[in-house]
């Protein structure tokens, strides 16, 4: 996809400037995107010069230790919109950074804190900080925020997603799309839901099942944390959300981290201190690498509810895959894209709620729900929607 996007929205006589920070591989997604628009001069901000190095096209690199907020302050000062594509473990630290420099904001960090706790201080200083704007969290959540607001009342929501590789290579059968530190956090931050209008937590990997799913076949279902704020702004009795893999992954991880090779405390191993993350994390990740092999996203978000005195179920689905074309990975694109089309809106001014804003919030409004999808859409990620009575 080479195109110019958004094509309908006003020329301006001056460029606006936007910040990435974060170059990785959803970062540098981020970034391409944004600079196909005539209209963006596009930085991209991380510490790695060989990160830097790999990101191509009309693109300004600055090398930055993006854990000094200091740092950070003093690089988002000159633009007139930031994007987070930094791992979780820094999400907040960032965001809260990004506010402070009064700067608005386009998010994907998956971080453990809840943004929404600096809502107050975006508001304060008059900023709009869309955060965990990916494709789970994400779109997933804008579905749901969407779906919520057209039912009178909504019963159940249930969310299936994953990232894989097209092609099983043992031992794992997988390999990390996105920030690898996070892809382990989904095996050891338990799991939050709402069951029978209770919220209840979970061990993460827990309650195992195989789902049958269009175009992949079985794969197994696990629970994860990824409702995050749809726990708080929805009013729905049962919601739960399982991340996917091949079968026989849930075992796996569990034997890792039953092990202690998860843990974050120093143990000491051959008269050398070490956090056993840290080593699982140097041995895992080179076997987790995709090095270009193609991969897929898919993702089922189901919402039942009641409408005009009719029970129904909406789903949408989506199974996307590597660009052939660009090479780009599935996950980095779906992750990328609304997050990328969201900075677009905000700076064009069609999306200005002052706060910290979750997506579900966002897909309340049917015409800038309506955009996402399209402008997806454009890109070669199709969400398919299908309604029926029950």
């Amino acid at each position: 996809m080479d195109a110019t996007y958004f094509t309908s929205a006003p020329h301006r006589m001056d460029m606006y400037k936007v910040v990435v920070l974060g170059g990785g591989m959803v970062g540098g997604v981020i970034a391409r995107d944004l600079s196909k628009d005539a209209d963006i001069k596009v930085v991209v901000a991380d510490k790695d010069p060989k990160v830097l190095a790999q990101i191509s096209g009309p693109i300004e690199p600055i090398e930055a230790d993006l854990s000094d907020m200091e740092r950070v302050k003093g690089i988002v000062r000159d633009y007139d919109l930031v994007v987070g594509a930094v791992p979780g473990f820094l999400g907040q630290r960032v965001l809260k950074a990004v506010i402070e420099a009064g700067k608005d904001y386009s998010d994907i960090s998956f971080m453990p804190e809840d943004p929404r706790e600096l809502d107050g201080l975006a508001k304060e200083k008059d900023v709009t900080a869309v955060v965990d704007c990916g494709v789970a969290p994400g779109m997933s959540n804008m579905i749901v925020g969407r779906l919520h607001e057209e039912l009178d009342r909504t019963d159940e929501v249930l969310i299936f997603v994953g990232g894989l590789p097209t092609i099983r290579t043992w031992p794992y059968e997988y390999k990390a799309p996105f920030s690898p530190i996070d892809v382990i956090e989904e095996y050891t931050r338990p799991a939050r839901y709402m069951r029978d209008g209770r919220r209840v937590t979970m061990p993460a990997l827990s309650e195992p099942e195989m789902v049958e799913l269009p175009g992949v076949g079985t794969l197994e279902a696990f629970n994860t944390d990824g409702l995050r704020s749809l726990l708080f702004t929805i009013d729905c009795p049962d919601m739960k959300e399982k991340t996917l893999r091949y079968p026989g992954h849930v075992d796996k991880m569990l034997v890792l981290r039953e092990t202690g090779l998860f843990g974050t405390e120093m143990v000491e191993a051959g008269g050398v201190k070490v956090r056993p993350v840290d080593l699982t994390c140097a041995l895992l990740f080179p076997m987790w690498k995709s090095d270009n092999e193609e991969e897929f996203t898919i993702m089922r978000v189901q919402v039942t509810g009641r409408k005009d005195g009719r029970r129904v179920r909406h789903t949408y689905d989506l199974l996307d895959r590597t660009d052939r074309n660009t090479g780009i990975s599935s996950m980095a694109r779906t992750t990328g894209f609304p997050v990328a089309i969201m900075a677009r809106l905000m700076l064009n001014g069609e999306y200005k709620e002052r706060g910290v804003m979750v997506p579900e919030f966002i897909g309340k409004d049917v015409n800038i729900f309506r955009t996402v999808l399209d402008e997806l859409k454009v890109r070669g990620v199709v969400f398919h929607h299908s309604e029926e009575e029950l």
